[in-house]
């Protein structure tokens, strides 16, 4: 399948679907038209494959831009900064999203066994060019939404198809290895958990550290290597984000809200929310036209 047929597809699936509900399970197409402000978010295990316009996504000092038939994919939950580059009404932005199933892609991995093979360069948020061998099954996915029994009864064996394809591809080398039982991304993954459900609350590395099975030091340097990001940056961006969602409703003031989300003082919270959305809370432009659409 040519990249332009899946532009085609792409832009049916966007007016069938909407606003971006999933007609296709996993799949969605994301449409600006017109650049963004940096947005704070958490990706979760993902590939996006940019079929229109540009985008800019960030964690810790590392940048990527990301143009027409570039890939991303993300293998670990990653706090990201992300922003739309290049967009208009004439030439949206365009995006396909794929939510990644790491319980077929295990599947997978325990079948393929030694034919697989760790990456010891691999990052959390791969980049690199569309790949015909996956390109071509996601095409054929994006074919299925006109005809709900295709949907059923071909899609699963096709998203397992995409995921085998992904596995495999140069931009799937963290996969691999957080798929390995003993590596130290599947180590750093189980930190990463319980930072997440437990963001709100004090972070005590050492114990981080006893949950990944490394003495303190190793796991710092390996979360930073598997994520771009220290143990203590991820939580506190864990919390930024949260709290600009909090925020956004205007249900709470910036003092309740700093508490909250586990600051233990609201000049602390604000001064960091300053240093990362670039604005104190009370000015940021994306809580306000937030609030506006809400009460619209």
């Amino acid at each position: 399948m040519e990249f332009t047929d899946l532009v085609e597809l792409g832009k049916r699936y966007s007016l069938k679907t909407g606003e971006n509900p999933q007609v296709l399970p996993g799949l969605s197409i994301y449409q600006r038209d017109a650049p963004s402000q940096i947005e704070a978010v958490v990706y979760q295990p993902v590939m996006c494959l940019i079929l229109q316009g540009a985008k800019e996504t960030s964690i810790g000092n590392r940048t990527v831009e990301l143009n027409v038939g570039d890939a991303l994919l993300v293998s670990h939950d990653l706090p990201v900064n992300a922003r739309i580059t290049k967009a208009s009404p004439g030439s949206p932005y365009m995006a396909a999203i794929l939510s990644l199933d790491l319980g077929t892609v295990r599947g997978l991995y325990e079948q393929l066994g030694d034919a697989l093979t760790a990456d010891e360069m691999g990052r959390s948020m791969s980049v690199g060019l569309a790949d015909p061998t996956w390109v071509t099954p996601l095409g054929r996915y994006l074919g299925l939404m006109d005809n709900q029994l295709d949907i059923e009864i071909l899609g699963p064996a096709i998203l397992r198809e995409i995921h085998y394809r992904l596995l495999l591809s140069p931009i799937g080398g963290m996969l691999r290895n957080l798929l390995s039982v003993d590596s130290h991304a599947s180590r750093v993954a189980k930190a990463i958990r319980q930072i997440r459900a437990e963001f709100r609350a004090p972070l005590a590395v050492a114990d981080l550290a006893g949950i990944a099975g490394m003495s303190a030091s190793s796991f710092h340097d390996h979360f930073k290597s598997v994520t771009g990001t220290t143990p203590l940056q991820y939580q506190k961006d864990l919390r930024l984000i949260e709290a600009r969602t909090l925020l956004s409703t205007r249900q709470r003031s910036v003092s309740e809200v700093s508490f909250a989300v586990g600051y233990e003082s609201p000049t602390h919270f604000s001064r960091d929310y300053s240093r990362k959305f670039g604005v104190p809370p009370s000015r940021d432009p994306v809580i306000i036209g937030e609030y506006a659409r809400l009460a619209s």
